[in-house]
């Protein structure tokens, strides 16, 4: 009962146990329960939205408005490992005690309205950044846009990442549908910022009907530059000599321009400095987007769990230069489509490891592998099937080399689960002994 819930554990146990987990789309259940509550922002919101890249969008608006010098709150979803992941106060995770009164405040306002366990934690977490006295919330869409719980907060500024095709069944079968779901986190006279580069033309419709202000790119603000450094000019300020972003991969210089259209969209009301821009590009960070972990063999953690995100991946792989073999570890929900994601990333991979998840919504290891045996065309390849992403990477270790490179991609379950115990150091264990500096 909610009166014996003491952790933060409990809470969401009893959240699973007593409402229903599956998605259900739309917002009059948080609307009424959000009423209830008195949930207001009294700071500018930026709501991000998109299939790819969300999340690299949200660390980055996060590291230059904290540089700046602003209180910052930012609401991601899923967590890697633990729940309170989902919410970075000043850049550091929420502490648990701190969530318990808005669960508390959840509960008692909800009454009779059913919640999802979604619905349930994200007011919570916005009751949470909303007692927190911040000078800007950033806000992650978790499903579309339009009936997706945060979208209960009316944003200062859309931000509308790429836009590839996943959550179908959700959302739509082509890009057009799915970018219409998307652009409903826009408000009339408000900024929308899209940074993909060919958006869906549903997203400029949307716009012109509520009367957003949109920024697209190659119209509104351009980027461009060589392999030192790269340059972006908006509407009425310019930067030049920029150092990439901390975050790795091609992709993450499309993110970093629509991240700086949303600044300056926001400039009158947060100024930032051409400084904190480059020092929060600097240093921002984010695990399991491409994130490489030094050692031997080298390792590599990336939630690429869609078409589009797993062809980004693959280029990055490809740019990292030549290793001997790579040993992928690999799980995923059971909605994905397997055959673009094993078709692109077959060519790299000579050893696959393919992992349960600790899910009911995952595929099985099993018919995982199936899938790939039903596609697989080369004869120099081996595959297995292991319990979790934990021992999946063990068995990877014990096989590789110290020149190969080991993969961990797919759902943020597979990426979580080896970072349950930290982030691993790995070490082969032929790896001769060499001397530092030696």
């Amino acid at each position: 009962m909610p009166g014996s819930m003491k952790t933060l554990a409990d809470w969401l146990a009893y959240v699973e146990q007593t409402h229903p987990q599956s998605i259900e789309l739309g917002l009059a259940r948080c609307q009424a329960v959000a009423q209830r509550m008195g949930l207001r922002f009294d700071c500018p919101v930026f709501t991000v939205a998109g299939t790819n890249g969300k999340g690299s969008t949200c660390a980055m608006l996060e590291a230059i408005l904290g540089h700046a010098g602003y209180r910052t709150g930012v609401f991601t979803s899923p967590h890697l490992v633990h729940f309170e992941e989902r919410l970075r106060l000043q850049g550091e995770a929420v502490r648990a005690e701190v969530l318990l009164p808005h669960f508390e405040a959840v509960e008692q306002a909800r009454a009779e309205i059913p919640l999802t366990y979604f619905e349930f934690t994200t007011l919570a977490i916005l009751a949470c950044m909303a007692a927190a006295r911040l000078d800007v919330a950033v806000l992650e869409v978790g499903l579309g846009g339009r009936l997706d719980a945060v979208n209960i907060i009316d944003t200062d500024c859309a931000v509308i990442t790429s836009i590839d095709l996943d959550h179908m069944d959700w959302l739509g079968h082509d890009r057009e549908a799915i970018g219409a779901e998307k652009a409903g986190i826009m408000r009339a006279g408000k900024p929308a910022i899209v940074s993909d580069p060919m958006p869906p033309a549903s997203l400029q419709a949307t716009a012109e009907r509520l009367g957003a202000d949109l920024w697209l790119p190659g119209r509104d603000f351009h980027a461009g530059g060589d392999k030192q450094q790269w340059n972006w000019q908006g509407r009425g300020r310019r930067y030049a000599g920029l150092a990439y972003p901390a975050l790795r991969g091609a992709n993450q210089l499309v993110n970093a321009a629509g991240v700086l259209a949303a600044l300056e969209a926001l400039r009158p009301v947060l100024p930032v400095t051409a400084q904190a821009v480059r020092n929060g590009l600097a240093t921002v960070e984010l695990p399991g987007r491409f994130q490489i972990v030094p050692g031997q063999p080298v390792l590599v953690l990336d939630v690429a769990h869609n078409p589009h995100s797993v062809a980004a991946l693959a280029e990055n792989l490809d740019a990292m230069g030549f290793y001997p073999r790579t040993h992928a570890v690999f799980g995923v929900m059971a909605d994905k489509e397997l055959a673009p994601i094993l078709a692109r990333m077959g060519p790299l991979v000579e050893h696959w490891y393919f992992t349960d998840l600790p899910t009911p919504r995952a595929a099985a290891a099993v018919d995982v592998q199936a899938a790939w045996q039903a596609q697989n065309k080369r004869t120099d390849v081996s595959a297995a099937t292991f319990a979790d992403p934990e021992a999946a990477l063990q068995a990877a270790v014990a096989a590789a080399n110290p020149t190969d490179r080991i993969v961990v991609f797919g759902s943020f379950f597979t990426v979580g689960g080896v970072l349950r115990n930290g982030t691993p150091r790995l070490q082969a264990p032929h790896l001769p002994n060499t001397p530092v500096g030696g």
